[in-house]
């Protein structure tokens, strides 16, 4: 059996969620901001014994690599390699929009059609998303870039079909993003669930990361803000 420990941390959710050949048997979630440090690997704990699966059992972490949130991915990333280097096992990194697609393809959330294009959004704060374009099936269409939205994005794009925005950035467009085929899903919630595929296919196809010198993909500098005086 392939057995794949999966941790999401990219967002304002904390979670975690155990795989057997790419199928989901126990997960743990909580979407809430500022809380991943003091309960993650609490639910990995709770997690592994809720399924009766030792540490030792397990052929690989994978880890949502981003972009997202600093301190979040750097949570997610470090308890990951921890785990890498205690048990001596693989780490596999899946990137935060491509695990977010598949996600929300699973879940049929909405309607999606061969010339549907989905478009997850991960709040980079004011007008600024995390985004890239990705067909019906989940396939990559733009590279990942820091965006700042307004009434001309997508445009040519939405000229031509519908486009499906999700994901915690998303639902702050609705009032510019008014096009016709521009559908704006609100409620999806980033899950170590939806790694489970992507991450199957990345340990049978032996593609591993280098646990000592991985680094999330942040995407933008880390910029400090000054604490009020």
């Amino acid at each position: 059996m392939n057995t794949i420990l999966q941790i999401e941390t990219a967002t304002t959710a904390c979670s975690v969620a155990l795989a057997v050949n790419g199928n989901v048997v126990a997960s743990k979630t909580i979407n809430q901001r500022n809380i991943h440090a003091e309960v993650i690997t609490l639910y990995i704990d709770e997690l592994l014994k809720e399924a009766g699966v030792e540490y030792t059992m397990l052929d690989a972490i994978a880890v949502s690599a981003g972009p997202g949130s600093y301190t979040g991915l750097r949570i997610g990333i470090s308890t990951a390699k921890g785990l890498c280097f205690a048990l001596d096992k693989p780490l596999i990194a899946i990137g935060t929009l491509e695990a977010m697609a598949k996600g929300f393809i699973a879940s049929g959330a909405g309607q999606i059609d061969d010339n549907t294009l989905l478009c997850p959004m991960i709040d980079a704060r004011r007008m600024e998303v995390y985004t890239a374009l990705f067909t019906a099936n989940g396939e990559r269409v733009t590279e990942t870039s820091a965006e700042i939205i307004d009434t001309n994005s997508y445009a040519d794009r939405l000229a031509n079909g519908k486009i499906i925005f999700f994901g915690d950035g998303a639902p702050k467009f609705e009032e510019v993003l008014t096009h016709q085929n521009a559908v704006i899903v609100p409620g999806f919630v980033n899950s170590a669930e939806h790694l489970a595929q992507p991450a199957l296919q990345k340990l049978q196809a032996a593609a591993f990361e280098d646990v000592a010198y991985y680094e999330p993909f942040y995407l933008k500098d880390f910029i400090a803000g000054k604490k009020a005086l």
